[in-house]
């Protein structure tokens, strides 16, 4: 199937899944689940001391995004959007009860540049990236959600611009103003 074909047919299965298709939502999981596990992954390789395992990062997520009652899916970007959001929640709220246990034990994991960016050499705190990533979903909510499918699910430029629909050029200049943005904000130098 082409990835054009498959990118209709989960957008096809969505609709139904949310028109109360059981057998849709079914058909959901098993076209998506690869795609899932590369994004559970990546989450999971952000914060070297986990506990998580990948499939129990896509099943809370899973669970997590039956229990939205007020989502209505628009496509396959949407679904791969709220994907990474939620499994960018769970990663944070593990680390940070993990960190509450070690008495805030600021856990630092990879820097940005080991997600295609050359954002920052240091490495990142996942906490402080968190908070950053809330305030710039408040300034712009679809350079975060860009960010979580760059840097949380571990897409490309080209997967990237294929699941939101647009040029790779314009993804690679949107993901050079949000590292910026964030890189800004991590440092204290925007409100």
């Amino acid at each position: 199937m082409s990835k054009r074909n498959n990118a209709n047919r989960i957008t096809q299965l969505l609709h139904q899944w949310q028109r109360g298709d059981q057998s849709a939502q079914s058909l959901l999981i098993e076209n998506v689940l690869r795609e899932l596990r590369k994004i559970s992954n990546s989450c999971l390789r952000r914060d070297p001391g986990h506990t998580l395992q990948p499939t129990e990062l896509i099943n809370e997520a899973y669970i997590r995004m039956t229990q939205q009652k007020a989502v209505k899916w628009e496509d396959r970007a949407h679904f791969y959007g709220i994907a990474s959001h939620l499994m960018r929640e769970i990663t944070i709220e593990r680390l940070r009860k993990r960190n509450a246990r070690k008495r805030g034990g600021g856990v630092q994991v990879e820097s940005f540049d080991e997600c295609h960016s050359p954002l920052n050499q240091r490495s990142l705190d996942l906490v402080k990236l968190d908070e950053a990533l809330l305030a710039l979903e408040k300034f712009d909510a679809d350079k975060c959600r860009l960010v979580e499918m760059r840097y949380f699910g571990g897409l490309t430029i080209e997967e990237t611009a294929e699941v939101r629909g647009s040029s790779p050029a314009t993804v690679k200049r949107e993901w050079k103003l949000a590292k910026a943005w964030l890189f800004r904000r991590m440092q204290g130098c925007c409100p």
